[in-house]
């Protein structure tokens, strides 16, 4: 591990990723008593609309727990079966809908600020052109939801995925320039561009203004900061210095006995 870093911006914990091996509904609280104040999720449930039992436990552990819900994904479909995202595929479009409604609703009353829209892997059968234009119509769908509650949605480029078609921050602005909405902004997660070649500084010099979440990890690997290559401590500067104000997302896979050691203080992180 490198010197420890002293945050320059709020954190929030991503839970769908940290505490391993602790029941999803327990994690809201491990983030507070490790001196956390808010907390981030992929879509937490197995299909894109939960019944009202499983979003009541969710929103339940979240408020229990005295953390804010700063950000939540839509739903990505089936995950562990290799989808990422349902936003183009014209066959759940109305599932999507629909996935919008609930999710907006959770973060209505958990204080959620951005919602990660995963874009989906290109179709076969269905032209790139057809897909772009319908995540064009459903981003701005979001994006005027999220807005109707002080939130943004949020698009992201993506590593590792095979069809992915997002892999830089270019790709992902030039979607938001289709959508021609300021209620869909980019998420910056630096080590998805660092995996896949795009330096995290200069997409920040060029996109500062278009930006709407940060998130970290180190690369390779996606351990703490400090386990990888990565200049995190020199990113976090920068982008705060190019006016970000929002939260920093924790969103690593742990490799260290303290997955928070890497924080000079938990001051800084709250």
């Amino acid at each position: 591990m490198t010197t420890p870093i002293t945050l320059p911006l709020p954190a929030t914990v991503n839970c769908s990723i940290l505490f391993p091996g602790v029941p999803l509904l327990e994690r809201p609280a491990r983030a507070a008593a490790a001196g956390f104040d808010a907390v981030e999720f992929w879509w937490p449930f197995d299909r894109s609309v939960p019944d009202d039992r499983e979003v009541e436990e969710f929103v339940t552990a979240v408020s229990d727990a005295g953390v804010v819900l700063s950000g939540l994904n839509f739903s990505g479909g089936d995950m562990p079966a290799g989808e990422r995202g349902i936003l183009s595929d014209p066959a759940r479009s109305s599932e999507f809908a629909d996935n919008v409604d609930v999710a907006v609703g959770i973060g209505a009353r958990l204080g959620t600020v951005g919602f990660n829209a995963l874009y989906g892997k290109r179709l076969p059968g269905v032209t790139a052109e057809a897909q772009d234009e319908l995540a064009a119509r459903n981003l701005a769908l979001a994006g005027r939801a999220a807005a109707g509650i002080g939130a943004v949605a949020l698009l992201e480029p993506i590593s590792g995925v095979e069809g992915y078609p997002l892999l830089t921050a270019a790709d992902a602005v030039a979607v938001l320039d289709r959508v021609g909405s300021p209620d869909v902004r980019l998420l910056l997660d630096v080590f998805h561009l660092g995996v896949n070649g795009d330096d995290p500084a200069v997409a920040i010099e060029r996109f500062a203004d278009r930006i709407g979440h940060v998130q970290v990890a180190d690369a390779p690997g996606r351990g703490e900061p400090g386990t990888g290559d990565l200049p995190v401590a020199a990113l976090l500067d920068q982008v705060a210095a190019a006016g970000y104000r929002g939260r920093i997302g924790l969103e690593y896979a742990p490799v260290t006995q303290d997955p928070f050691g890497w924080i000079a203080s938990k001051e800084s992180s709250t």
